[in-house]
């Protein structure tokens, strides 16, 4: 999955013009409605400063603000609310096509991001999966989006550090309302954020994450310079990051965790349950209710359920699909690496079986480059496999994070080409990166982010394996099947766990008993899902659309119908939501 750093409120929001649209426009673009868009965007990345760094823009880095307190939440309901005013002040029937679009998905994201102030998700700051807390560490490792060019990016990196003293005291001070208003985490997650902590906490500086800027200090800087900032790096890590990752560490230990609740689900906090609605709609961008999603999870849970039994009787395994599971699972024929170099290898071994068929199915290709880099080992154990954006300017790569705690358990078997085409290429490398480098977009499209579209795109991707070369290996297959199913099974333990009660322990047993997946990893994901309500129904959602509106063309369009063309048409825009997806998309092929 994408990396989930920036803010739940990330938007999208149309403004560039399509030419199949220009074609037939006679309206001239709104001057006024692309200098208001272009202005939302600037003070934006003013606001949330780590989306800026993240997008490669680097006048805020040394900027970290604890976003989630009262006060700063009446600042975003300002911001939002002036906005919302803005959009208002254009009538929608004057403007040309591409404006009107931009006009409906601003004017409706702003009140999306108005109605998230109304709940009260600042209570519970971080999270197991998702924290200022992780991404402090992925930041100041030297590998992250932080750069560590010049002497001033050093410089940066020090007064960005210095505030996460004060994000973590905020911190503490909101999980301690949320404790006073019965809004709090589960206990078998906050269990999972204390090792977190403490794995920050080291004696010895030149044993830290955040030394790694300190043994690469460029060789153009000068002596004086190297001395100063390797001064300033000890006293920061000694007097602000290990003392902050300590209390931080020691208060869910001793305060927190006997005050977390025992239940899975967030209807169990106070406005729990109006809140997953509004998540629903947020991370799938459509109007389906919970019943309605949880209808289609098991409905694609028993199709797909089917085709894994054809596998097993091509493969001639005597025995139910659970014991073909487990004997996926365990057996050693499966597990033949001995170290971390020779798992990613493997994965490079993928990328070089579909570069001689990605030609024929994109006309586009991303000019951002690319890297697979093992998990950094502080947050191994909690994390799953992901994609890190590159640089719109080409100076920071995609990279493809996989993490190997025991290379020599790592399973083939697991999905490793599906995880490749939605995790790499040509998933969310693909996606992200064209996005990113498409210069004729304003701004606030080029990093716009749609967990519908842009999770869909990836596991539609998945499905593209045996047109790539893939898929050939009846076990490889079945992996690429596991990873489909396991985003149905999403759809049926996410609505069961926030809305039906279903528990942890009872969600891990239902993936388990569907999937060939460890009881670690099952309970990982379920934790994932019990800290991130919503944003696993994206995944299936988008990826059944975008299916949906290929077997659509294709028949109508038959011998005509091109596939490249259809992938280029549907990522040159951006993440968007489904509805403008499917509106853009149907008006490109009458078109044609």
């Amino acid at each position: 999955m994408k990396k989930i750093i920036s803010s739940l409120l990330i938007i999208a929001v149309m403004a560039s013009c399509n030419s199949h649209q220009n074609a037939t426009t006679t309206v001239a673009a709104n001057k006024d409605l692309a200098t208001m868009l272009d202005k939302y965007y600037e003070e934006r990345l003013q606001l949330f400063p780590l989306e800026a760094t993240s997008n490669g823009d680097n006048r805020y880095n040394d900027k970290l603000y604890a976003d989630f307190t009262d006060s700063y939440k009446a600042k975003l309901q300002a911001f939002f609310s002036n906005y919302a005013k803005a959009i208002d002040g254009f009538k929608r029937d004057d403007l040309n096509d591409n404006d009107k679009i931009s006009y409906d998905v601003f004017k409706r994201e702003m009140a999306m991001s108005l109605k998230g102030l109304t709940f009260n998700e600042n209570l519970t700051p971080l999270n197991q999966f998702y924290g200022r807390h992780l991404d402090m560490g992925q930041l100041g490792s030297g590998d992250g989006n932080q750069p560590f060019k010049t002497v001033k990016d050093y410089d940066d990196w020090t007064k960005r550090a210095t505030a996460f003293s004060l994000w973590v005291d905020s911190a503490i001070i909101y999980f301690k309302k949320g404790i006073e208003k019965n809004y709090v985490l589960p206990k078998t997650l906050v269990v999972k954020i204390i090792p977190q902590c403490k794995a920050i906490v080291v004696d010895d500086v030149t044993k830290s994450l955040f030394w790694g800027p300190i043994t690469k200090l460029p060789t153009t800087f000068s002596d004086a310079d190297k001395q100063r900032l390797t001064a300033d790096y000890t006293k920061l890590i000694k007097e602000q990051i290990v003392p902050s990752y300590k209390k931080l560490g020691d208060f869910f230990e001793k305060e927190y965790l006997p005050k977390a609740r025992a239940t899975s689900g967030i209807s169990s906090n106070p406005t729990g349950s109006d809140y997953y609605k509004y998540l629903i709609e947020q991370w799938t961008t459509t109007t389906h209710t919970p019943d309605e999603i949880y209808a289609k999870g098991l409905e694609e849970v028993k199709r797909i359920r089917e085709e894994m039994e054809k596998v097993k009787t091509e493969v001639k395994f005597n025995g139910d699909l659970k014991a073909f599971f487990e004997f996926m699972k365990n057996d050693k024929q499966f597990m033949p690496y001995k170290t971390p170099a020779e798992v990613l290898a493997a994965f490079h071994s993928i990328q070089n079986k579909i570069d001689p068929k990605l030609q024929t199915m994109f006309g586009k290709v991303p000019k951002t480059k690319f890297e697979i880099r093992q998990t950094e080992a502080f947050r191994a154990a909690s994390s799953s496999a992901e994609y890190n954006q590159g640089s719109a300017d080409g100076t920071r790569p995609g990279i493809f994070y996989i993490p190997i705690i025991d290379a020599t358990k790592f399973n083939t078997t697991s999905g490793m080409e599906s995880l490749f085409l939605h995790e790499a290429i040509p998933g969310h490398h693909y996606q992200i990166s064209l996005q990113q480098e498409n210069e004729s977009l304003p701004k606030f499209r080029r990093f716009s982010w749609y967990g519908a579209y842009g999770e869909g795109w990836a596991l539609y991707c998945e499905s593209l394996g045996k047109e790539l070369g893939c898929y050939t290996d009846p076990y490889q297959y079945m992996g690429g099947l596991g990873d489909e199913i396991h985003r149905a099974i999403r759809l049926v333990v996410d609505v069961a766990i926030h809305t039906k009660n279903m528990s942890r322990e009872d969600a891990i047993k239902y993936m388990m008993g569907n999937e060939q997946i460890t009881e670690d990893g099952a309970t990982a994901e379920i934790e994932r899902y019990m800290a991130i309500p919503a944003q696993a129904l994206s995944y299936k959602t988008g990826a059944l659309k975008i299916k949906e509106l290929r077997e659509k063309y294709s028949k109508e369009k038959g011998a005509s119908f091109s596939i490249k063309d259809y992938h280029d048409e549907l990522l040159k825009d951006g993440c968007l939501p489904l509805d403008v997806l499917e509106k853009k998309m149907d008006a490109w092929e009458k078109s044609k």
